[in-house]
């Protein structure tokens, strides 16, 4: 019988925030691959996992997975974790996974965190539907995208580093408009964990004049939302003047 592929998220911050299977599927695996094992040794080590983790990531995860679909088909199970949140989400895993796919070889990814979640629960924006953007490109297509996005009716969500941050909710402000409503949350989970809603103008003043440390989560409203929350302001105006006049 072939092993299994089993994805394990791991915290974003808080230890606290583990699953009691994710601690027991890593403890049991024959194979663990990390996104950069510096990071989750110590991990492994709090949680009493006695093993040595081997690298995956984008810059070997193609030449590696050869090897590992080798491991699976001789029966041995194999997890893989990324530095913090779901592998696979802006982590490396999807070329993995899909190798595994071909080859029949059965693959499970347990539920845990990962950074979006609780930013779009937070941010009060519309949760019913959402796009997940990730990162943006760097340059090449980063502005067709963002004038794609322009038109966008459903929440979204982005992945954004703290000395790209300010250059983004610029971006955000000359493509989506500086009304456009948003949240940006950071150290998610952690002790200086952060939430700044308004409008992407009034986000970005907040964090001209703030230390920006940690990874980022931006979710922006969509272009109906925008509209829908000015419509509710025009009309709310209208009530509180037709109610002073009287």
């Amino acid at each position: 019988m072939t092993g299994k592929l089993y994805l394990v998220p791991t915290p974003i911050g808080n230890l606290e925030d583990m699953t009691f299977r994710a601690i027991r599927i890593l403890k049991e695996a024959d194979v663990i691959l990390a996104e950069d094992t510096r990071t989750s040794a110590p991990m492994l080590k709090h949680f009493g996992i006695d093993k040595k983790a081997y690298s995956h990531h984008q810059h070997n995860e193609h030449k590696a997975t050869s090897e590992i679909i080798k491991f699976l088909k001789e029966g041995k199970n194999v997890a893989l974790v990324s530095d913090a949140g779901t592998p696979a989400i802006s982590d490396p895993g999807f070329f993995l996974v899909r190798e595994a796919l071909k080859n029949e070889i059965e693959v499970n990814c347990l539920p845990g965190a990962t950074a979006f979640v609780p930013a779009l629960v937070n941010s009060g924006l519309p949760s019913d539907q959402f796009v997940f953007e990730g990162f943006l490109p760097v340059k090449k297509g980063r502005q067709t995208r963002l004038k794609l996005l322009a038109d966008e009716e459903r929440t979204m969500i982005f992945y954004e580093s703290p000395h790209r941050l300010l250059k983004t909710l610029e971006e955000f402000a000359e493509f989506l408009g500086e009304d456009r409503q948003a949240s940006v949350s950071r150290e998610l989970t952690k002790i200086y964990e952060e939430t700044v809603r308004g409008t992407i103008i009034e986000i970005k003043s907040h964090f001209e004049n703030n230390i920006l440390k940690g990874e980022f989560v931006i979710c922006v409203a969509g272009k109906m939302a925008s509209k829908d929350k000015g419509q509710k302001n025009k009309d709310k105006y209208k009530q509180e003047k037709n109610d002073f006049n009287r």
